[in-house]
């Protein structure tokens, strides 16, 4: 297959951008083997699509979701806890029934793939069936990501709360199906599985200091992913230094040993500079969830703060607290929430190309996900291909009047997720309106 038109690429003049060029990807099998960059009157006969419209992208990758909470977008008006008591949970016990969870994330997995979703950092729920039966769908329909057991063992509801001892059994049997490596299996026995397990405390509210350095332990003897949550709301914050008789919501990790650099918390917005330290030591990465902190008005993310200390930034949706399920919509979040600090010079604001560069690229990056997030020989052949139906670029029969806006900008805010005509996921279209 051979994709043609313009492309999304990594700018290696200004790290941490992308660019846009025109050109062509080839695909076989399941790898793009060659893009080349070249003009469109020098574009081969035999393409699957192209023209002056025509935009191809990586896959998109989100670094913070919710599975069972997709039902629950747009549940405004909460705090985070008085959210959590009311909506969330709630909604989490219907994964009891493992035939629920599965039919639910199937549902979950072709809403992302419609919005150009091809990777994901996701929390399932306390349930280890239903954990067990969302990780089977999103393997088998091809999605990369890293998922997880919510591990809570107090201050929950009782029909959400477990053993601790049963949580890190549970875990562990995750781990020895869904490999920190991605290599297990698909349905029928297929090799080439890409979605591995997670430690997933839900945060340190739900577990103790014991139960979580035992989480530390099998994360560090599994080389595997973790998932949590950190101070996203002042009266969270507040909560954990009861609980923990004044340690920092930091350290409560780091002294449990779930601070490494494949360690991702949500939100990170009350931090301090002791914090931020530690943070930047340890590896250990924010998923910044722009559109969740708005909704729930926990507040905003000094994004720029954290990368001057060299903490590292991830970009999720959130959903549900976050209400968009398009990561360029959750790109122009990012954006927005750095311009409301007014302190900020406008010369130091993040642009579309690094939202861009963040939602391909820079979240695949930070994942450890070398062949994943662009297009480039040897890469994983995860591609968006968009048409906008907007002038965009220079019209062909008026070449000089070049776009008075960088499109990289246009297209962000002006976007419109109808303009997504296929999503496809190891080289294999899983989502599909150019045929209908």
């Amino acid at each position: 297959m051979i994709l043609a038109g313009h492309l999304l690429l990594p700018d290696d003049d200004r790290p941490g951008h992308a660019r846009l060029a025109t050109g062509t990807v080839r695909l076989d099998g399941e790898q793009i083997v060659e893009v080349i960059e070249c003009p469109a009157d020098q574009f081969p006969q035999s393409i699957a699509a192209a023209g002056p419209q025509s935009l191809s992208t990586p896959g998109f990758i989100d670094t913070h979701l919710h599975l069972p909470q997709f039902d629950t977008i747009g549940a405004h008006g909460l705090p985070l806890l008085e959210w959590l008591d009311g909506v969330t949970f709630p909604a989490e016990r219907r994964w009891e029934d493992p035939d629920y969870a599965r039919g639910m994330t199937q549902r979950v997995v072709d809403q992302l793939l419609a919005h150009g979703t091809t990777g994901i950092c996701a929390y399932a729920t306390v349930h280890h069936a239903g954990t067990h039966a969302a990780m089977e769908v999103a393997r088998d329909a091809g999605l990369r990501g890293v998922i997880g057991q919510t591990l809570i063992e107090r201050h929950a509801p009782d029909f959400l709360s477990r053993p601790a001892a049963q949580l890190l059994d549970e875990t562990a049997r995750l781990l020895d199906a869904f490999p920190p490596d991605g290599s297990g299996v698909r349905s029928g026995g297929s090799s080439g599985g890409r979605v591995s397990a997670a430690v997933t405390p839900r945060f340190a509210i739900t577990c103790t200091a014991e139960f979580m350095a035992e989480m530390g332990q099998l994360a560090a003897e599994r080389d595997a992913f973790i998932q949590s949550h950190l101070a996203e709301t002042v009266p969270e914050c507040e909560f954990i230094a009861e609980l923990f008789d004044g340690t920092s919501y930091v350290d409560v990790y780091g002294d449990a040993g779930l601070l490494t650099p494949k360690s991702i918390y949500g939100h990170g917005i009350y931090l301090d500079s002791d914090d931020r330290k530690s943070l930047a030591q340890t590896g250990a990465m924010i998923a910044h969830c722009p559109t969740a902190n708005s909704f729930l008005r926990s507040g905003t993310m000094d994004r720029r703060s954290h990368r001057a200390r060299d903490v590292r930034t991830t970009l999720g949706s959130d959903i549900g607290g976050g209400y968009e399920r398009s990561m360029v919509r959750v790109g122009r979040a990012m954006i927005e929430a750095a311009a409301s600090f007014a302190s900020v010079p406008a010369k130091e604001l993040p642009g579309a190309s690094e939202a861009w560069w963040q939602i391909t690229t820079g979240n695949a990056k930070a994942l450890g996900w070398s062949d994943g997030g662009r297009l480039a020989a040897g890469a994983s052949a995860d591609v968006v291909v968009i048409e906008p139906d907007i002038r965009w670029l220079p019209a062909v029969d008026q070449p000089e009047n070049e776009p008075l806006v960088d499109p990289l900008a246009l297209l962000m805010w002006a976007w419109d997720d109808r303009w997504v005509k296929q999503t496809l996921v190891r080289g294999q279209p899983a989502y599909d309106t150019t045929s209908n």
